[in-house]
């Protein structure tokens, strides 16, 4: 029989103790962290302890609250970040965000990527979370009903990532109880988002209708979900580093043929995980499986999945986001001099270097337009003096660049001259000879640059 004993002070989780114990194992002096305030309970005594805690650990203090636009009341939850960050001395940034189509993900699933997205781009060292313990405990049972491996039922990090900064959950393991406590006993006020309560919505009905029912029989319910998770993790991780190892971008059919089927399973969750795609469902997943290792060579292999499309090409799975793999139309545009130009038609942007002895000769541009163009087919580029004038199509096979990307490519033209084209460099006849003045195109997709 399940015990049922209340929880003793000792199980108790204190808040201040936990961000402490945090803190303590960072390095924080000198740095900056943002705390992504929605104006709830949770991330309110977040950000309290934080601003308590910023003279002793040296850190400086700032919060992000992120408008989405979805509630009636959402205008009214910025304005309380405002006037609460005002009388805390905390500087405060509100960005408002268009969730756009959840794609599969669900109205709170694309919320919650475009609020990550969102922080992300924040100019910060670290970004701070107010994920607390029933959190945790709601994140693992939602994704063990959804059938999750290892990595799913992992749970949230206390110490994680967010792009490239530092993500910190101070208060991982601390109840939902623990923090209303806290906030009543400072007089802290703070706001309800209506959202949070309905059954509608998958963590609504765990709280008002099943977590109600565990707290009966398994008071500890929450711990032990907790400490299951750390198993995962710990499991995952093992898993991870048992696998042969793979570029991030790249992953080799052969692989997935020379494999054991779990150990081609992992890998394909690997590579589809190190892309930002969330797990495919055991029997889709198979289905990846079976038509990528029993296709032969040179057949067409492409399917959708979480936003993206993979492809097999060249003994290789290449996944590309379908915002970029979208037929895009893009009119001549001229470059009279711009350090950057946006294409969002093309999923990225032109940026332009002034150089010495390199990239294309700043005089030889004089007199004619400067355009931006995409392909059309015929055109022929000689970036190597000492071979002879090529077809784009010759030079995109020998360099890799698939198919499916070439006509998306930016081309640079002088007049009707092609000059410079991403990937394969610049026509022999426009480089820029020793210590003349040159400009450096770059072609940035998606955070890759091209030279």
């Amino acid at each position: 029989m399940a015990s049922t004993r209340k929880s003793s002070s000792a199980d108790r989780a204190e808040p201040l103790a936990a961000a402490q114990r945090l803190l303590r194992s960072l390095d924080l002096r000198g740095k900056t962290i943002v705390v992504g305030l929605s104006g709830g309970v949770d991330s309110t005594v977040l950000l309290h302890l934080l601003r308590a805690l910023a003279p002793a650990h040296g850190y400086a203090l700032r919060a992000v609250h992120v408008h989405h636009g979805i509630s009636p009341n959402a205008d009214r939850w910025a304005r309380f970040c405002r006037k609460m960050c005002r009388e805390w001395s905390v500087p405060l940034t509100v960005r408002r965000v268009s969730i756009g189509s959840p794609r599969g993900k669900g109205l709170e699933g694309a919320a919650r990527e475009a609020r990550r997205a969102a922080l992300a781009a924040l100019r910060a060292d670290a970004v701070a979370f107010a994920h607390q313990l029933d959190d945790q405990a709601e994140t693992v049972l939602l994704s063990l009903l959804r059938g999750a491996g290892v990595r799913g039922a992992s749970g949230m990090p206390a110490l994680g990532r967010l792009g490239t900064k530092p993500l910190l959950r101070p208060l991982l393991e601390v109840p939902r109880a623990e923090l209303l406590g806290y906030a009543r006993r400072y007089g802290l006020q703070w706001i309800e988002d209506e959202s949070n309560l309905d059954p509608v919505h998958a963590r609504g009905f765990l709280r008002l209708r099943v977590t109600p029912l565990l707290e009966q029989r398994y008071p500890r319910w929450r711990q032990a979900l907790a400490r299951a998770a750390r198993h995962f993790a710990e499991a995952d991780a093992l898993l991870r580093e048992l696998a042969p190892a793979q570029r991030a971008d790249r992953l080799r059919l052969a692989d997935l043929r020379g494999w054991p089927a779990p150990a081609a399973r992992l890998l394909l969750r690997e590579h589809l995980a190190a892309h930002g795609l969330r797990p495919p469902t055991t029997r889709r997943l198979a289905d990846m499986l079976r038509q990528l290792t029993t296709a032969a060579p040179g057949a067409r292999v492409e399917f959708a999945h979480d936003g993206a499309v993979l492809r097999a090409y060249r003994g290789e799975l290449r996944v590309e986001r379908l915002a970029l793999a979208a037929t895009s139309v893009l009119g001549p545009v001229r470059w009279t001099g711009e350090r950057r130009i946006v294409l969002p038609a093309l999923g990225g942007e032109m940026r332009f270097k002034r150089v010495r002895g390199a990239g294309v000769a700043l005089a030889k541009l004089q007199g004619q337009p400067v355009q931006l163009r995409l392909r059309h087919g015929g055109e022929w580029l000689q970036p190597d003096s000492r071979r002879p004038r090529r077809t784009l199509k010759n030079l995109f096979q020998e360099a890799g660049i698939p198919p499916w990307r070439r006509d998306r490519l930016p081309l640079l033209f002088c007049g009707e001259d092609l000059v410079w084209v991403p990937g394969l460099g610049v026509d022999a006849r426009y480089r820029a000879g020793a210590g003349a003045a040159g400009l450096q195109p770059e072609w940035h997709d998606s955070g890759h640059a091209t030279h």
